[in-house]
């Protein structure tokens, strides 16, 4: 990742377009991911939690949302 100090541009906002461009970029996420070696199957078991939680919060929203319109 490269920023270049634009014309009257301090270092603190330097910084901080270079620390929004790593988030964008997924950098940081990518180097966690890598960090410890996680089996497939662990993974495949982890998804399914995330993928039951992100289920459960749309359906508790659309109750909510079904609720408020009565």
């Amino acid at each position: 990742m490269h920023v270049a100090l634009r014309d009257g541009e301090t270092q603190e906002a330097l910084l901080g377009r270079f620390t929004k461009g790593v988030q964008r970029s997924g950098i940081l996420k990518e180097a966690r991911e890598h960090r410890y070696f996680v089996p497939k199957p662990e993974k495949l078991r982890i998804a399914a939690r995330k993928a039951a939680r992100k289920a459960a919060r749309r359906a508790a929203r659309a109750a909510a949302r079904a609720a408020r319109s009565r």
